[in-house]
């Protein structure tokens, strides 16, 4: 799997890209509102889990790679969740901190919005952070969500959730 967006391409992870992802999940500003920040183990499980993912689901969080340097800047994809309850499509999104703000994490999301309305039978497609992660809220927005529902749970305290409808995103082609 493979997409190309302006200046990214999205891959499929692979355990080579370790040093690059253990750079943006260890980093506690930028996990800051994650349950926790991850350690070597963590971070090899996740891609693990990752490469899981494509063999079941054809989906999973991808790698994001800079077109320009070849350099891994984070993962963008679609995994399942369990979200107030229910299993829901989630596209989730880290970009490594010196990378931020320029962008990266709305253009990845959108093509990965993208790709599950045209490769899925998936009719929503949700996004969900802590309360206070107003940098994932603003790219939910940005790639065409709107907030649809808000929960107290243990691990986030409060919990938002975004979504956006296929009729909704056929509305903005």
């Amino acid at each position: 799997m493979r997409i190309e967006t302006e200046r990214l391409i999205l891959r499929e992870m692979t355990p080579d890209d370790y040093a690059d992802l253990y750079a943006v999940l260890a980093d506690s500003d930028i996990m800051q509102h994650y349950p926790y920040t991850f350690d070597e183990e963590r971070v090899r499980g996740w891609i693990a889990k990752n490469m899981e993912r494509y063999q079941i689901f054809g989906f999973g969080l991808w790698a994001v790679v800079l077109k320009e340097t070849g350099e891994m800047i984070g993962d963008c994809g679609l995994t399942m969740q369990l979200i107030g309850g229910q299993i829901k499509p989630e596209i989730g999104y880290h970009i490594r901190g010196d990378k931020q703000g320029k962008g990266y994490a709305k253009e990845a999301a959108i093509a990965v919005r993208d790709w599950t309305f045209n490769n899925t039978p998936f009719n929503v497609i949700y996004s969900y952070m802590k309360y206070t992660n107003e940098p994932s809220c603003k790219t939910a927005m940005a790639y065409g969500c709107k907030q649809v529902d808000e929960f107290e749970d243990q691990i986030n305290e409060i919990t938002k959730v975004y979504a956006i409808t296929r009729d909704e995103w056929k509305a903005l082609k």
